[in-house]
């Protein structure tokens, strides 16, 4: 069945972002940008330009003081509305640098658009679909900023006044999601260039790089038909899926590699809350499912860009679920259950995947070996829900001067624009 939905592509990046965007400008296209930079004024500028130069440009008032709720509230029934154009047969999305792809692919593709003249009321998904996501990258500045502990106030480019996401969540999140890479500009030296080039390859393994370098031109249209079958197109990724997509490489490169840590006992609290501070100095990013000794019941999901780390609830395990609770999850996760089933434990596990940059992984793996339970503390299981639990409030426990810092996504979480 033919699917009359029109595509969109979005273009995001922390870099200059505005040449690949661009080059998507054929004929049939518009390019849609809401630029934050007046916020201060409580406004977002929105411009919608055609191919031959026309421009619509709208200021918008931030609605109840939100970023995210304005754009939900402009761009997803303006998606909708360009979809009726007969003229437009593609829609790019130029992206202010301060958002994320994930989360407005999740908002076309999940919120409810109402009051759309001529059309039914449901998601933009009705209408639109993700074609690619492409990132911009500097080479010369981006890994300083995947690894760095600067919050977008610090550079005064927060969204609000609650807004203290760090630029390593942002720029890391924009090329793990990526279809397409856009790299432009050179390290400082050959070894920074071919470090760059090994992060890149293990975060968005799936995803064709374009090294444009200094004074060339981006090629988008290009990169778009070098994308593989298998490439996201703005599908959302799930806490219970395997960990590793596109097979990465495995091997160490300049200093750059992937750890893999697996058990099949939990963490004592206190001693994971000591650990985690390896996953935080010569690491890009860390993700992954924990089975903690103290929440038995709760899936808890840990993730790291540069120097920040928030962990959280991402749903119950299956052993903790009734039978038809449990026929109610995904098939896929079902099976991977079943391949681990322990008759005393179920499906409580823990899998993490960390990208090192620096970091040995002999003392990352090392630091959370001892983070888990010991046999002793395995046989006396009806202690363990008297341990103190550094994690049971996280979001309200910032551990003091050296604490980690819990990355938000923003202050309307449900919304996720």
């Amino acid at each position: 069945m033919t699917d009359r939905r029109t595509p969109v592509v979005l273009v995001s990046g922390w870099s200059d972002t505005a040449d690949t965007a661009a080059s998507l400008l054929t004929e049939g296209t518009v390019l849609v940008r809401h630029d934050l930079d007046h916020l201060r004024e409580g406004v977002v500028r929105r411009t919608v330009t055609t191919a031959d130069g026309l421009a619509e440009t709208a200021v918008l008032e931030l609605a109840h003081g939100c970023v995210s709720c304005t754009l939900r509230e402009d761009l997803l029934p303006l998606l909708r509305r360009l979809h009726t154009r007969g003229s437009v047969r593609r829609i790019a999305l130029h992206l202010d640098r301060r958002l994320e792809p994930e989360a407005v692919c999740r908002a076309i593709e999940d919120v409810h658009v109402s009051g759309v003249v001529g059309q039914l009321d449901g998601p933009a998904s009705r209408d639109v679909r993700v074609e690619a996501v492409l990132t911009c990258v500097d080479a010369a500045t981006w890994l300083a900023d995947a690894t760095g502990v600067d919050e977008l106030g610090d550079r005064g480019l927060a969204a609000g006044a609650d807004d203290d996401r760090t630029v390593a969540q942002i720029v890391v999140g924009q090329v793990e999601f990526a279809d397409g890479l856009v790299v432009g500009g050179r390290g400082v030296d050959g070894w920074s260039q071919a470090r760059l080039h090994a992060v890149l390859t293990r975060l968005a393994p799936t995803a064709p790089i374009d090294w444009i370098g200094d004074g060339l031109g981006p090629d988008a249209d290009g990169l778009l038909a070098r994308l593989p079958a298998d490439a996201r197109r703005g599908a959302a990724a799930d806490a219970h899926e395997p960990l590793l997509r596109g097979q990465p490489p495995l091997a160490a490169d300049c200093g750059v590699s992937i750890v893999e840590f697996a058990a099949e006992r939990p963490f004592h609290p206190q001693r994971l809350h000591d650990a985690v501070d390896t996953l935080l100095d010569g690491v890009v990013t860390a993700r992954g499912r924990l089975w903690l000794a103290t929440q038995p019941e709760h899936v808890l999901w840990l993730e790291s860009a540069g120097g920040g780390l928030r962990v959280g609830q991402a749903g119950r395990w299956l052993a903790a679920m009734t039978p038809a609770e449990q026929d109610e999850e995904s098939a896929l996760r079902r099976a991977l259950a079943a391949l681990r089933w322990d008759e005393r434990h179920g499906d409580r596990h823990t899998s993490l995947v960390v990208l090192a940059c620096g970091a040995d992984p002999a003392d990352i793996d090392r630091a959370l070996q001892r983070a888990l339970v010991t046999d002793d503390e395995l046989d006396r299981e009806a202690t363990w829900a008297s341990w103190p639990d550094p994690f049971a409030d996280w979001h309200e426990d910032p551990c003091g001067e050296q604490a980690l810092q819990e990355l938000h996504t923003d202050t309307h979480r449900e919304d996720r624009t």
